[in-house]
């Protein structure tokens, strides 16, 4: 049997404009918080909303591209936010107040929900059914690569350059994500699915695949706890003086997703998604506990093996729960869904967040972090985890 190609221009086009996307995305999410508390004097509660309003516009981007990419057609959509990408990362520089900068920080953000929209689209059309699991595997990564490595590099930069060379160099990625999008050319047959799509009547379901609710619901939890990581790992690393551990923190985090990545998701296939989740969870619990007690650079690190393991595997495993429980024509649908809770809990998780720091202070919320993420343990079991349990043991 003929194996079709699976490492094609356009395939490997998008899977690298989405690691440019989200390197930008999680780069700034971890130092933009710093810069209007450096610049601007915002306290704890107006940086997380700084850093979550970024995955706000994300959030609502998403709701417009699904059905904008069924009437336009993927290029003209991708091409459209990279392009807003590149313009809105370029006007970090005029940012003169803290409403400004949250203006541009929802724009910036509407920019990478078009584009990674756009992208997830594209490679679900260019790849052979017969290798789109295994495509999707591959593709997925760039978004693991670029959640791991983007936070990483914006603690490097902000530790040794000026916060404008910083905003340069996400502009050049993005600048680099606009060329590569020109260059795709994944449009051919569109017309047709536009002319069936444009038939039907639009529904809260046109947007959201309804089967994938329950774990998108326990993804909320989930992406509210590792939002708080995110956004307030640099102010508490100062705090307990361990800024050259921190720096390290999410290249460790990296480098144990890479690690763990392959065997969790053959063991997702063969084992079901509880193997998988639970132990993630309660993972992503301890790594947050022992973050919140960390003294020490091998502490902190430590932390971050943990969290690698824990929300790393969660997070695969989860999208791939959301596709499977999905009707087979909405596998795409489905896994916009996932990421609509999992940019609501990243994007609106730091602000709620903020505001309690000043009541218990930087460990205390990452204690309540891991509190978050035994209740989503539990909130799993009984949507999810029970059922197919009871089914795995009646086959």
């Amino acid at each position: 049997m003929q194996k079709h190609q699976l490492w094609t221009k356009d395939f490997i086009f998008a899977s690298l404009i989405n690691f440019f996307l989200i390197i930008v995305m999680y780069l700034l999410m971890v130092t933009i918080g710093p810069f209007a508390a450096d610049r601007f004097g915002a306290d704890a509660g107006t940086a997380g909303l700084v850093s979550g309003s970024y995955i706000i516009g994300a959030l609502m981007a998403r709701f417009i591209a699904g059905p904008l990419v069924e009437k336009v057609g993927n290029k003209k959509v991708l091409i459209a936010g990279t392009l807003l990408y590149v313009i809105s990362g370029a006007t970090y520089f005029l940012a003169f107040n803290l409403p400004l900068l949250l203006l541009i920080r929802f724009i910036h953000g509407m920019g990478m929900g078009i584009g990674s929209t756009a992208t997830g689209s594209i490679v679900a059309r260019v790849l052979p059914p017969d290798r789109r699991g295994e495509g999707i595997g591959y593709y997925s990564l760039s978004s693991v690569l670029g959640a791991a490595l983007g936070p990483f590099l914006g603690i490097l930069l902000a530790k040794h350059l000026p916060f404008s060379m910083l905003f340069l160099f996400c502009t050049i990625l993005a600048l680099a994500s606009f060329i590569l999008a020109i260059t795709i050319k994944a449009d051919e047959g569109m017309e047709a699915i536009q002319g069936q799509e444009g038939k039907r009547r639009f529904s809260i379901w046109s947007v959201v695949e309804k089967n994938a609710l329950s774990i998108g619901f326990v993804t909320l939890f989930i992406a509210i706890a590792y939002g708080g990581v995110l956004s307030f790992i640099m102010f508490y690393a100062e705090e307990m003086d361990l800024v050259t551990a921190s720096s390290f923190f999410f290249l460790v985090y990296a480098i144990t997703v890479l690690l763990s990545r392959p065997f969790t998701g053959k063991l997702l296939d063969l084992k079901g998604g509880n193997i998988v989740i639970v132990p993630a969870l309660l993972l992503f619990a301890a790594g947050l506990i022992l973050l919140s007690e960390s003294v020490t650079g091998i502490m902190l690190l430590g932390a971050g093996v943990l969290i690698g393991l824990g929300f790393g595997n969660f997070q695969s495993s989860a999208q791939a729960i959301s596709v499977k429980v999905a009707d087979p024509r909405r596998m795409g649908l489905a896994t916009s869904t996932f990421f609509i809770f999992l940019d609501f809990g990243v994007g609106f998780g730091p602000y709620i967040l903020g505001s309690l720091v000043p009541l218990v202070g930087y460990a205390g919320i990452y204690k309540i972090l891991a509190g978050i993420v035994l209740f989503a343990l539990v909130v799993y079991g009984a949507v999810y985890g029970a059922r197919e349990h009871r089914e795995r043991k009646a086959a």
